[in-house]
């Protein structure tokens, strides 16, 4: 058996297939639609006793999920099975369950990984138990080999069978009724045959706004204008909490905005803040410049991790209508909901 060291150099025999980003689903007919989970995207390759997990840039999860490598050890035949990684806690699914993973620890990551632990949502099945490859088969022949090899598996609580629908109008419905339970829908054909590497799939997020105080701004690198707004939401208590930024300002109007803003100077966020205690705080997250909090803007984001969003927002619009005080954690659509979830997708 390989050590976790021996596992942890092993190198992904392929990279997953991906997806392009579309503003709506395909239409027409030969079309399997999934959800598109909120995880850590991962392939699991198993030969005999050795068990190797991979991310997908290809980079080993092996020693950040100890739980899963020994789940999958048990599992039948030298298979290689393509799924998410998900942490259910509580009531969601919280993506920061799974960074906090990412530690150079191996303590902390096994208290975690008992305290926390990891579930595989399972959609493709790329070496059967017999070991043959399936590449280049039908997803539709994959689907249905997947389906049968987990129903023989026993006491793999952990590993979910993702749902699906060949049927657009429900998975419009997904789309439409859960949500912040999903982060999308991909939409795969049934005829083809698994790609590595390539964008050979359709995906759909949902994306949503929030109105958003500014509470500081950061100026561009190497410039004097302003490069990006840091974003605030009032707390239960009143306290306003840095939620994230949005940096997609057009060049003609930053010079004018500059000004407006640095007019503005003072006050800040009064409850967490930019560069405040973070593992991911680096020098430049410090350097904001705090501001009234008299200015609101309507931004555009995808998920929200921790009371935070997780990528940067698109700038939307500006909101004078809109009092600062109305800004808050209430507006947003929380991380998803495992149990209702699946009770809206009939699984």
């Amino acid at each position: 058996m390989a050590d976790t060291e021996d596992i942890a150099r092993q190198t992904a025999p392929f990279l997953p297939m991906e997806a392009r980003r579309a503003e709506a689903l395909p239409t027409g007919a030969g079309w399997q639609f999934e959800p598109k989970w909120d995880g850590f995207r991962c392939l699991a390759v198993k030969q005999g006793s050795d068990v190797a997990l991979f991310a997908k840039s290809g980079k080993s999860l092996g020693r950040f999920f100890p739980e899963m490598v020994e789940l999958i050890r048990r599992l039948e035949g030298d298979v290689i099975l393509d799924g998410e990684l998900v942490i259910p806690v509580g009531d969601t699914l919280d993506f920061n369950a799974l960074q906090l993973r990412l530690h150079p620890a191996a303590s902390r990551i096994r208290k975690l990984s008992h305290e926390t632990p990891a579930h595989y949502v399972l959609f493709d099945l790329l070496r059967d138990a017999k070991g043959k490859d399936l590449l280049g088969e039908r997803l539709e022949k994959r689907r249905g080999a997947l389906e049968a090899y987990l129903a023989r598996q026993q006491q793999a609580a952990a590993l979910r069978l993702s749902p699906l629908t060949h049927d657009r109008a429900e998975a419009e419905g997904w789309l439409a009724q859960t949500g912040a339970a999903l982060d999308g829908v991909v939409a795969k054909r049934l005829d083809d045959s698994y790609h590595p590497g390539e964008r050979a799939m359709v995906k759909v997020k949902r994306i949503r706004s929030a109105d958003c105080v500014v509470g500081g701004f950061r100026y561009g690198t190497d410039s004097r204008l302003v490069g990006s707004l840091l974003l605030g939401l009032y707390d239960a208590r009143g306290l306003l909490d840095h939620v994230g930024f949005t940096s997609g300002l057009a060049a003609e109007e930053r010079p004018a905005l500059t000004q407006r803003l640095e007019k503005l100077r003072g006050g800040g966020f009064t409850g967490n803040a930019p560069g405040g205690p973070s593992r991911w705080s680096t020098e430049r997250s410090a350097e904001w410049v705090p501001l009234a909090p008299d200015l609101v803007v309507e931004v555009a984001y995808d998920q929200i991790t921790g009371n935070r969003f997780r990528h940067g927002t698109r700038l939307l619009r500006w909101r004078p209508d809109k009092a600062p005080a109305q800004c808050t954690f209430d507006q947003l659509q929380r991380e998803a909901r495992p149990a209702e979830l699946l009770r809206q997708l009939g699984n």
